[in-house]
């Protein structure tokens, strides 16, 4: 039950050098894929991910990692 997260790489507000070692800590197990999303209205006023489906944005880098906590599957034990 891996994660699946996107996020654009054209995007303005998103510095992909810290942004996708934060989704990795967030989900070790995601498939993490990077590309543009033809979202390009939202994608150029504030960061976003997609994440299992979700969009999600936010004012910064750190609030859309907030956001996006709860939609993250976290592993059975």
């Amino acid at each position: 039950m891996a994660n699946d997260i996107r996020i654009c790489d054209k995007c303005n507000h998103i510095r992909m050098k810290t942004f996708v070692p934060k989704l990795q800590k967030l989900a070790p197990d995601a498939e993490i894929k990077i590309g543009c999303k033809s979202y390009c209205g939202p994608c150029g006023k504030r960061p976003f991910v997609y994440v299992n489906g979700r969009y999600v944005s936010g004012p910064t880098e750190d609030e859309v990692l907030a956001k996006a906590a709860p939609f993250v599957k976290k592993p059975k034990q």
